[in-house]
């Protein structure tokens, strides 16, 4: 397994304080291009997995606009999420909502591309129900798709996707999705979230840490002792991929390597 890259930037480049002109989220931007070029070119498809939350918020506004926006392969790419909270489509804590407005919208991924987790159902039933989803957009005889690219966050505690510190995850029958229940700040309790097997299947999962609160986090789980228990992202390793960390400046402050 090859070790993880790490890309530590500057939050804001020059005098824009646009956070999405920020080199952090420029060479985040053109990550994304190059991955989806190249899964285009090798499979005929890009097969996206996004997250949600305020980290990723520059870089959808940042794919949205030229030349991502009309320079990358839309119409080849499909659209999936690596966790989503029980809320309607339109809520304001959707992550599909929150992607759609800032991304989706203003690019041409066709609608029947796009696999948001119904969060308007039971946790259990939607994670059911966007398991089937996943299995038919897979090869014959696998379980889930290989993505060719996810995106992932983590909160100051540790966690990534909707992969609390605690969590228990399938052993015995790998499953692609499972319901969560956990209270995180004023973020509603219920989710669906993608388990490590299928994160861990990934070609390319790209990690966007920004911040001082998960300074002590993030060195915990780089260069800490292994505790996938209590820190989840330690969790994502990819068996036959490779991991990118692009963090800024606030967030590396207690890195050793740095």
């Amino acid at each position: 397994m090859p070790e993880p890259s790490l890309l530590i930037f500057d939050t804001v480049a020059d005098t824009d304080t646009r956070p999405e002109k920020s080199d952090l989220y420029q060479k985040a931007a053109a990550f994304v291009a190059r991955q989806a070029r190249a899964s285009v070119a090798a499979r005929r498809r890009f097969l996206l997995a996004l997250s949600g939350g305020s980290t990723p918020e520059p870089l959808f506004r940042r794919l949205a606009q030229p030349p991502y926006r009309d320079g990358l392969p839309w119409a080849q790419t499909h659209v999936f999420w690596a966790d989503e909270r029980a809320v309607p489509p339109d809520h304001p804590a959707s992550n599909y909502g929150q992607a759609q407005r800032l991304l989706l919208e203003r690019v041409a991924v066709p609608p029947e591309q796009i696999y948001r987790i119904p969060g308007e159902e039971d946790p259990l039933t939607a994670a059911e129900a966007y398991a089937d989803v996943l299995r038919r957009q897979s090869d014959a005889g696998r379980a889930w798709p290989r993505l060719d690219l996810v995106l992932l966050g983590m909160g100051s505690d540790g966690h990534t996707a909707s992969l609390f510190p605690g969590s228990a995850f399938p052993i015995k029958r790998p499953q692609p999705t499972m319901a969560v229940s956990v209270k995180y700040g004023d973020r509603p309790a219920g989710r669906v979230t993608l388990t490590p097997g299928i994160i861990n299947d990934a070609r390319q999962i790209l990690f966007l840490v920004t911040g001082e609160s998960k300074a002590e986090a993030l060195a915990a789980v780089l260069e800490g002792e292994p505790r996938p228990v209590q820190l989840p992202a330690q969790r994502v390793q990819p068996r036959d991929g490779a991991v990118c960390w692009m963090i800024d400046r606030a967030a590396a402050q207690q890195l050793q390597q740095v």
